[in-house]
């Protein structure tokens, strides 16, 4: 289950990075966080700590919450 919870949360991290057209570098850079925390974000290895689940949220201008959602149908 912790797997797939924090897939879910990576990918939902991709889908908002994309929406906004940043790399990882540039959301790094914008969260104060390193691009391979970001990559692993994405790709579901990284279990994210409640501080950067907001400074990523301000990155990305979304309320943390956002950050949780179901990630939209393709």
């Amino acid at each position: 289950m912790k797997d797939q919870q924090l897939a879910a949360f990576g990918l939902r991290l991709r889908e908002l990075r994309l929406e906004r057209g940043l790399s990882q570098e540039e959301l790094g850079s914008l969260a104060e966080l390193d691009r391979t925390y970001i990559s692993g974000i994405e790709r579901g290895t990284r279990n994210v700590g409640l501080i950067n689940v907001f400074r990523i949220a301000s990155a990305l201008d979304v309320h943390p919450s956002e950050l949780f959602a179901t990630t939209k149908a393709r």
